[in-house]
């Protein structure tokens, strides 16, 4: 086993263009996000998978001047991307994580890391985003998102894809068949769906920006828990993006509607 990382990013967002390179407390939120995935102790290596596209190059010249491992594949077919980035760097198993979520947690990483070790199965993700559209309770705030497969299992999505959403999101392929992949679901304690930690808009990087501001300096890997604590304490942070949930659009991805029952 070869556990590695490998984080998808771009600058071309439509909604916010260069975001992923935009300094929060000083680094590109890029940086930010690998940073609290190699704090994971599973991964020795976490890989940043950007495209070929001319105006992503800045992404690779930023993250090597870093020291951080970036690969460039192929803009639209991001499901090919992904895939040869694991093979080039010999992964298996494979976590997925998107650059628009900068405040994944390493403790509920670790602990998806060992869901997917203690049962038999071909994929797992954190419940939260568009994975976990059709869930009713149990869900993770929006941007902890984080998957977990063999790459074997990604391989049989490669091979057999044919959607142009299944080949420009990676996974939905796999979740979307339940009858083909054996698939587990790490739900939370709680229901917090009704919170937005993702990045697509303006409103969205200013809430991260304010949370890396309270808690970075003093606990650079800070958790769930304690953005949970800070927004009890300042609860008009909730407000900055809060207009935007419930937009996301995940019901185009999410067809059929039926999931095993640790979904």
């Amino acid at each position: 086993m070869n556990p590695i990382a490998i984080v998808q990013a771009r600058m071309g967002s439509s909604r916010l263009p260069g975001k992923v390179l935009r300094p929060i407390v000083g680094k590109p939120m890029l940086e930010l996000l690998v940073e609290r995935i190699a704090a994971v102790p599973a991964f020795k290596r976490v890989v940043v998978a950007t495209s070929e596209r001319p105006g992503d190059q800045i992404i690779v010249e930023t993250m090597k001047r870093r020291g951080i491992d970036c690969f460039a594949g192929s803009e639209k077919d991001v499901l090919d991307r992904f895939y040869s980035a694991a093979l080039t760097y010999k992964g298996d198993p494979i976590l997925r994580v998107t650059a628009d979520c900068p405040l994944v947690d390493p403790d509920i990483i670790s602990d998806l890391i060992e869901f997917y070790n203690a049962g038999e199965y071909d994929y797992v993700g954190v419940a939260a985003g568009a994975g976990a559209a059709d869930l009713d309770g149990g869900r993770y705030p929006d941007g902890l998102d984080a998957e977990y497969m063999s790459v074997q299992t990604l391989e049989r999505a490669w091979k057999e894809a044919t959607q142009s959403a299944d080949r420009e999101h990676v996974t939905p392929y796999i979740w979307r068949n339940p009858h083909l992949f054996r698939i587990g679901s790490l739900r939370a304690p709680r229901d917090y769906s009704q919170l937005r930690w993702t990045v697509d808009h303006e409103s969205d990087f200013i809430l991260i920006d304010q949370i890396y501001r309270e808690l970075y300096s003093s606990k650079p890997f800070f958790t769930m828990e304690d953005i949970l604590n800070l927004l009890q304490d300042r609860p008009e942070l909730r407000d900055i993006n809060s207009h935007y949930i419930g937009q996301e659009g995940y019901s185009e991805l999410w067809k059929p509607s039926s999931l095993p029952q640790d979904r």
